[in-house]
């Protein structure tokens, strides 16, 4: 086969995704993601695209929780289809689906980063409430590295890419092109 022709028409089911997600990952993304699913065929493969720059993680894992049910308990196969950008929480939403049902269109880019944190601690009152206060900020750091451990490996889950070279590159925002995601199995396909 020329490798210079498109390959979409082997999956058909790409041309028309029946979720359509583009912007900021955050509340009002999850609205349109569910009234999205409420909308589409009841029956038969969902695909899901998306285009984001970023946003809220927890909105992303909330959506790629959503996916993982529908196929759990609706038995729906759920694919995957990144379009030109899916950075930071896109990275995390598209953890949700196993790679082989992965797919990037052509000059897309990833970006997979540590989560980030902007927090004041202040420190007024009573001395024993301050060791509280603190306390309290670590357990949230701690959980939050818990949640991006799981997520990172979630993403990288069978393919080529090592959990370890994944943490040395994350803090400085690594970028994936398409065919290199392709060539480390984080994705099965470019279209």
């Amino acid at each position: 086969m020329d490798q210079t022709k498109p390959n979409a028409r082997q999956y058909p089911l790409l041309a028309h995704p029946h979720v359509h997600l583009h912007g900021t990952v955050n509340d009002a993304m999850y609205d349109s993601f569910r009234q999205q699913i409420l909308d589409a065929p009841q029956e038969g493969s969902l695909v899901f695209s998306i285009t984001t720059l970023g946003g809220d993680p927890e909105v992303a894992r909330a959506m790629g929780d959503d996916v993982r049910l529908i196929g759990e308990y609706a038995g729906r196969e759920t694919l995957f289809l990144g379009k030109v950008a899916v950075y930071s929480a896109g990275a995390t939403f598209m953890a949700a689906f196993p790679n082989d049902k992965r797919f990037l269109t052509r000059g897309t880019r990833l970006l997979i980063h540590e989560r980030q944190m902007t927090a004041t601690v202040e420190l007024n009152g009573p001395l024993r409430m301050q060791i509280a206060n603190l306390k309290g900020k670590l357990h949230e750091i701690e959980q939050s590295i818990a949640i991006e451990e799981e997520g990172f490996r979630a993403l990288i889950a069978g393919s080529s890419v090592d959990y370890d070279e994944l943490l040395r590159k994350a803090p400085n925002n690594w970028y994936i092109d398409c065919e290199e995601a392709m060539a480390m199995g984080l994705v099965l396909d470019v279209i």
